[in-house]
Formats: structure tokens, sequence, C-alpha cells
């Protein structure tokens, strides 16, 4: 189907599918696509053995990626490649492994060339583990071609 053709729900679920087919980094984490909309991202992974720090939790460096790939998918859900200009994480809580996390993203603002996302980092308890706030940068080309 042409992108002309499509709806934007459409649209989005073909550009996080575009995305997550050339993101090696979030294939090698096992992060799965749950659920995309424009402007919303929902992504999640269990934390493996390899993904634990010192002290036996969840490394932040995982937990941020996990977030940081729900950013690129919410902000790059209307073909316009963008990419991050900043963020920022809060942990407020520990992930183990086993734990399923999962991060939800929603748009905040999106005016221009940038846009600001907020990111909510969840475990299979629905206890929140994290708050990640992405902004967003507008480059030149399109996630699928036009």
């Amino acid at each position: 189907m042409l992108v002309e053709n499509m709806t934007p729900q459409q649209l989005a679920e073909a550009c996080s599918a575009v995305l997550h087919e050339r993101d090696y980094a979030a294939q090698g984490m096992d992060i799965n696509i749950d659920e995309v909309a424009p402007g919303y991202a929902k992504l999640s992974m269990q934390v493996r053995k390899d993904m634990l720090n010192g002290y036996a939790m969840s490394h932040g460096g995982f937990m941020f990626a996990l977030c940081d790939t729900a950013f690129a998918h919410s902000c790059n859900t209307y073909n316009k490649v963008t990419v991050a200009s900043g963020c920022t994480i809060d942990f407020v809580a520990p992930g183990f492994e086993g734990d399923t996390l999962t991060a939800i993203a929603k748009e905040r603002t999106r005016s221009g060339r940038t846009g600001v996302y907020d990111i909510t980092l969840y475990n299979q308890k629905d206890e929140e583990l994290g708050y990640f706030r992405g902004k967003s940068y507008q480059i030149k080309g399109s996630v699928i071609p036009e």
C-alpha cells in the first residue's frame, strides 16, 4: 500500500515495523512492539540475567534503552525521520530478573520540527519504575519511502 493511501493508524504501524526491522539493539534486547498509534507506543521486554547490574537489579542502561526505543517508535509514527535532541530518566524503583518491563510513550506536544514525549516505565505488576522525557527533532527523510 502506498504511504499516501494509509490511514494515520496504518502509517504509524508501518513506520514502527520498519524501525524495528532496522533496530538491531532493540532486537538484541528482545524488545516487543505491543501497541503503536500516532504519537504513542507501548513496548516491552523481559529482564534477563545478562541485563542485571552488580546488585542483581535491572541495569539502568537497559531500562533507559527500552524507554528510548518506545520514544523512537512514538515520535516516528508520522513517517518523518525524527531523532532525540535530548532525554532524561528518573528511576523510582528497580526491576529484577524475570520481570517484564513495559514502556508507554505518549506525545505531549509536537510543533514544527520539535516534540516532547513522556514515557512511563512499569513492571508486570503495573508498578511505576521510571519516568523518561524525550525531546525530538525532525530531520530530513522519511521512515518509509514515499
